[in-house]
C-alpha cells in the first residue's frame, strides 16, 4: 500500500459511521432471495449477492452468508472473515462466537480466532465473560468462564453455568449444590437446593426439591418468599412475574420484594416490555388458550392502561412500543395510545426504530420508513423473466391466521394460467372474523427460468394451534410461457409407461450403492 492509498483508507471509525446508516434489504430474484445493503433513502449500496445479510453493528460489521457458510464484511463489502464458518453469532463486547464441525471457537473484530482451541459451547460475552463448556468422558457438558482473550479464567469444573449480571453468576458445581461467583471465580455464596435460578435485583429464584414449587432468596440464601410459585422470572426494578398455575392453563400475576401482587394471577401470559410497562395477555377463549391471546398494557404497578386490543405488544424503547392488532401493525406511546405521524402499516408483525429509519417486518416481508412515516424502500413484488414476461407477487390475506403470496405470470395469453397458480398456492374462501383452528402461511420462489419454461416453486405451512409443530407444503409449477401447459411428471414418459415404478427402481438403487446411505 502506497502513501496515498494508506491516506485514502477509511479509518474503523469513518467505517463505523457508514455502517450506522447502512440497512440490510432483500432482493427477489429468478433463483430465490438475495440480500444486500441499502442507504436510508433506499438507495442501493452493497449489492445483493448474499444468500442472507446481518445488521451492521455499532463496531461497524455485519455476518453474511454465503454458499452455506458465514463471513463477517465491513461497511465496503470487504470481507473482514470470509465466509468459511457453519454459523457466526452476532458480536457482543467486540467478539463473537463461531460453529464449525460441530464445534465453537470465539473471535475478535479482526477475524482472528482468540481461543487456543475448541469447545462443545461457547455462549456470547456478557460484563467480560463468556460461557464454555467441552464434553466429559461420561458425556456431559462441563463449564466455565472465557476472557476477553479467550482464556479459561474461571475453570471448567461446573455442571452449569450463567451468564454474568452484576458481576456475579450462579453455577451448579455439583448435585444439588449451587454457588454465586464473582468474575474472577471466588465463590461468594453457595446454597443447597434441588434448583438455584433468574438471579437480579440481589434475587435468586430456588427450589427446595424436584418439581416442587419456587420461592425467591437474598445472595446470602435468607428466604424472602416462601415457595409457592409453579415457575418464576428474574426480579426487574422491584417486579417479577410468576406463574401460579399447575396445569397448560397458566396462571401468570406481577409480584413486589415482598411477595405480594400487584398484578393478580389471573393471566394466560404476562411480559416485561421494559420502561416500566407489561404486556398482559388473556386467551381470546378461556376453554382453548392454545388459539391465542389478546393483550392488554399495564404499568408494573398493576394499573391497566387499555383494554386488551392488541395481538402484540413489543419492549419500549424511548417511549415507544410496536403493537399489531387483526388489521395493522403501529406504534403506541406509553400511555397505549396510538402515536401520530409514524408508520400505520396493513399486516401483523413488528416496527422498530433503527437509527435514522424505522424498520418494519410485517406480515414477512422487510419495510423501511422514513421518521414521517413514509415508505423509503420494500422488497421488489416484480421478478423480471426477459423483455416479454415477469412474475408478479400478489398477496392474499382473509384473515389474521391465513396468509398467502402468491404468483402471476405476467405476459401470458392464457387465461387459465393464473387461475391455477392461484389455487395451486392457497388462494380460498376464507372467512375474516372467524377463529382458524391453524395459521397458514403460504410463499413462492422462481427457481428457474430458460427459453420458454418458468419453474415456480410453491411452499407453505399450516400449523394447527397447540400442535408441536405443523404440516410443511411444497409444489412445483413448470409452465410453458408460450402455450400456458402446465408440465408435470408423466409428461416425460412414453403415454402408458410404468414411470413411477421405473423411477422407484432407479432410486433404490442409487440408494443401495451410495455409501452415503449406508
Amino acid at each position: 500500500m502506497n502513501e496515498q492509498q494508506r491516506e485514502n483508507k477509511p479509518s474503523l471509525v469513518d467505517l463505523k459511521l457508514r455502517s450506522v446508516y447502512l440497512y440490510r434489504a432483500s432482493v427477489k430474484e429468478v433463483g430465490g432471495v438475495r440480500w444486500g445493503y441499502i442507504n436510508a433513502k433506499g438507495r442501493s449500496i452493497l449489492p445483493a449477492i448474499y444468500d442472507h445479510a446481518g445488521d451492521f453493528q455499532e463496531n461497524g460489521l455485519a455476518i453474511v452468508r454465503m454458499m452455506n457458510h458465514d463471513g463477517v464484511i465491513d461497511s465496503n463489502g470487504y470481507f473482514i472473515v470470509k465466509p468459511k464458518y457453519e454459523t457466526i453469532n452476532p458480536f457482543f463486547e467486540g467478539r463473537a462466537t463461531v460453529f464449525d464441525h460441530g464445534r465453537f471457537k470465539a473471535i475478535d473484530e479482526m477475524g482472528t480466532e482468540i481461543t487456543r482451541k475448541s469447545y462443545s459451547f461457547i455462549g456470547d460475552y456478557k460484563e467480560g465473560r463468556a460461557r464454555a463448556a467441552i464434553t466429559n468422558a461420561q458425556g456431559n457438558y462441563v463449564y466455565g468462564y472465557l476472557n476477553r482473550w479467550g482464556k479459561e479464567v474461571i475453570p471448567l469444573e461446573f455442571e452449569s453455568g450463567n451468564d454474568f449480571i452484576e458481576g456475579k453468576a450462579i453455577v451448579k458445581f455439583k448435585k444439588g449444590e449451587f454457588g454465586l461467583i464473582n468474575l474472577t471465580g471466588k465463590m461468594l455464596y453457595s446454597y443447597t437446593y434441588s434448583n438455584v435460578d433468574h438471579f437480579g435485583d440481589g434475587m435468586l429464584s430456588f427450589q427446595k426439591e424436584s418439581n416442587g414449587k419456587y420461592g425467591y432468596m437474598d445472595e446470602q440464601g435468607h428466604i424472602l418468599i416462601s415457595p409457592m410459585f409453579s415457575w418464576t422470572e428474574p426480579f426487574i426494578n422491584g417486579r417479577a412475574i410468576v406463574n401460579m398455575a399447575d396445569d397448560y392453563k397458566n396462571l401468570y400475576g406481577v409480584i413486589d420484594k415482598r411477595g405480594h401482587f400487584v398484578v393478580k394471577a389471573n393471566y394466560q401470559s404476562i411480559t416485561n416490555l421494559r420502561e416500566n410497562r407489561l404486556a398482559i395477555g388473556k386467551a381470546i377463549d378461556p376453554d382453548r388458550p392454545y388459539l391465542g391471546l389478546k393483550y392488554a398494557l399495564a404499568d408494573t404497578d398493576g394499573h391497566m392502561l387499555t383494554g386488551f386490543l392488541y395481538n402484540h405488544i413489543s419492549e419500549y424503547k424511548d417511549g415507544f412500543a410496536s403493537a399489531s392488532n387483526n388489521h395493522y401493525t403501529f406504534f403506541i406511546d406509553r400511555n397505549g395510545k396510538r402515536a401520530g405521524g409514524l408508520p400505520n402499516v396493513s399486516g401483523s408483525g413488528t416496527l422498530e426504530f433503527d437509527r435514522t429509519v424505522i424498520r418494519g417486518e410485517i406480515d414477512f416481508r422487510l419495510f423501511y420508513f422514513d421518521k414521517k412515516g413514509q415508505l423509503v424502500w420494500k422488497q421488489n413484488d416484480v421478478i423480471p423473466l426477459n423483455s416479454n414476461y415477469s412474475v408478479r407477487e400478489k398477496k392474499y390475506k382473509p384473515n389474521k391466521d391465513y396468509l398467502v403470496y402468491y404468483p402471476e405470470l405476467q405476459g401470458v395469453e392464457n387465461a387459465s394460467v393464473n387461475p391455477k397458480l392461484m389455487a395451486l398456492a392457497g388462494v380460498k374462501e376464507v372467512s375474516g372474523n372467524e377463529q382458524l383452528e391453524s395459521n397458514y402461511v403460504g410463499d413462492f420462489d422462481v427457481t428457474f427460468f430458460k427459453k420458454n419454461l418458468v419453474v415456480i416453486e410453491i411452499s407453505g405451512y399450516d400449523y394447527p394451534f397447540g400442535a408441536s409443530h405443523g404440516m410443511p407444503v411444497k409444489k412445483y409449477a413448470h409452465i410453458d410461457v408460450l402455450s400456458g401447459q402446465f408440465y408435470h411428471l408423466k409428461d416425460l414418459f412414453k403415454q402408458g409407461s410404468d414411470y413411477v415404478k421405473f423411477l422407484s427402481g432407479t432410486i433404490a438403487e442409487k440408494i443401495k450403492n451410495d455409501s452415503t446411505y449406508s
